[in-house]
């Protein structure tokens, strides 16, 4: 019996689905249940709660997740192999779980909750970890249909995740993720608990969506933040130069000295930036 629940270990789940984790699909197995608990319950309470998971594999974090009582789990999960060996999870909670088939990239689950909130909580598959978080950053209308998101990135993605300006890991990633939510690193979790062990350590890490950022139109943000990091040694007075608009109008417009390099840059400083360079745009 596991920690959690009264299902087999989730050793037995893969030996006999032969559920080797793939290097293509990003897949490395979080297999120790007390682990997958404690990512559960930093999501929760979770007893009114709809999760989403993404690449569930055999279902670790799922069975943490309902039974901690999660409401209801929708999980996606992109390998046909593993649909079967998370049947006897479907089983054990009928009503309360679902699993699709599908591309995560490709997955619209608003059709599902009709109408509420829910929560994404996710062992997330490296190779596709970063770009599901922007993509679930830049939806519009905002607030999102999510409520908070639990996740687990590599340690160096987290930190590029949570950083702020004249931190070494600030960045696009940063500016767009701590514009539109508060976000912390939660714990860290070593490479012996994956099969097969990553090279680096994992992260958790806590995203809260923010109900009102501060107004700008997010692909001008994009634009300012790609521009002025793309070039991130240089001053911004030559890195915006690249927007081909006067370098000197945007940081004017922040407050801010064309001369400072974008890592001394906070994100209302880019959120500044963003709003003149629409505001340029709309008079041309």
């Amino acid at each position: 019996m596991s920690a959690i629940d009264d299902l087999p270990p989730l050793r037995d789940i893969i030996r006999e689905h032969s559920l080797s984790a793939r290097k293509s699909l990003g897949q490395n197995f979080l297999l120790d249940l007390n682990l997958t608990a404690r990512i559960a319950r930093a999501a929760g309470p979770l007893e009114d709660s709809t999760v989403i998971e993404v690449g569930p594999g055999p279902g670790g974090l799922t069975r943490a997740l309902l039974a901690l009582g999660a409401k209801r789990v929708i999980a996606v999960e992109r390998d046909e192999r593993a649909l079967a060996a998370l049947d006897y999870i479907v089983k054990r909670y009928p009503g309360r779980v679902e699993i699709v088939h599908g591309d995560a990239q490709r997955f619209d689950p608003r059709p599902l909750l009709d109408g509420g909130k829910a929560k994404i909580v996710a062992n997330l598959p490296y190779n596709i970890a970063t770009q599901l978080l922007v993509d679930w950053l830049s939806i519009e209308p905002w607030p999102p249909w999510y409520d908070m998101m639990v996740l687990m990135f590599q340690r160096e993605v987290a930190e590029r995740i949570v950083a702020h300006q004249d931190e070494e890991a600030y960045g696009r990633l940063a500016v767009l993720a701590n514009w539109r939510a508060e976000t912390k690193i939660l714990f860290d979790i070593s490479p012996a608990a994956f099969v097969p062990q990553p090279k680096v350590t994992s992260s958790v890490v806590r995203l809260i969506p923010r109900a009102a950022p501060e107004v700008c139109d997010r692909r001008m943000l994009e634009q300012v933040a790609a521009a002025a990091f793309g070039q991130r040694r240089k001053m911004l007075r030559q890195s915006l130069k690249s927007l081909s608009v006067d370098p000197a109008r945007l940081a004017a417009a922040a407050h801010i000295d064309a001369t400072r390099r974008a890592e001394t840059i906070p994100v209302t400083g880019f959120v500044a930036m963003a709003r003149e360079l629409a505001d340029i745009r709309s008079t041309k």
